[in-house]
């Protein structure tokens, strides 16, 4: 940890100045100013679309996926309404990007779409309806048997003292 402490951070552009005035150090050390970082060739810049940074490297109808809300048949649908092909998104020009963005805002995603999940959610509760009592106990409200399933909203097994097997 000391070492690692110890170390500069970029060998490359540490100067050791020995009692030189900075003013001849401005004249021979130069900096190179570097593009942004590229990642595996790529570089690090993503496009934003309905409030999500979607992936630069992989074809739009994919990117278009990454926003909560439109899954593969909304994605596609918005393709074909702009008449675009299934490029990569990096290949999209800006004003590409942005007739998209509007095509994308038509319709109920990420905050908004959550907001109406949960709106729709509390009101069965209210309402104490089937579904609201079993959203309220935390199991399954779409007729899914519970005896041996449903770990994932029941939580973990919790054993019960004193109850064992009957002998066979």
């Amino acid at each position: 940890m000391a070492q690692s402490l110890a170390m500069p951070l970029a060998p490359s552009l540490s100067v050791i100045c020995n009692g030189r005035d900075s003013n001849s150090l401005r004249n021979r050390v130069s900096l190179p100013i570097s593009n942004p970082p590229k990642a595996g060739g790529l570089s690090v810049k993503c496009a934003r679309v309905g409030g999500v940074e979607i992936p630069n490297n992989k074809r739009i109808e994919y990117s278009l996926q990454y926003i909560h809300g439109i899954g593969r048949t909304r994605a596609r649908q918005i393709l074909v309404d702009l008449n675009y092909e299934n490029k990569i998104t990096k290949d999209f020009s800006e004003e590409e990007l942005v007739i998209i963005r509007d095509e994308v805002s038509k319709y109920m995603i990420e905050g908004d779409l959550r907001r109406f999940n949960a709106l729709a959610i509390r009101r069965l509760k209210e309402i104490q309806c089937y579904r609201g009592v079993r959203h309220i106990q935390g199991l399954p409200c779409r007729g899914q048997r519970t005896k041996n399933n449903c770990r994932t909203l029941k939580g973990k097994r919790v054993a019960i003292a004193g109850k064992k097997k009957a002998p066979r």
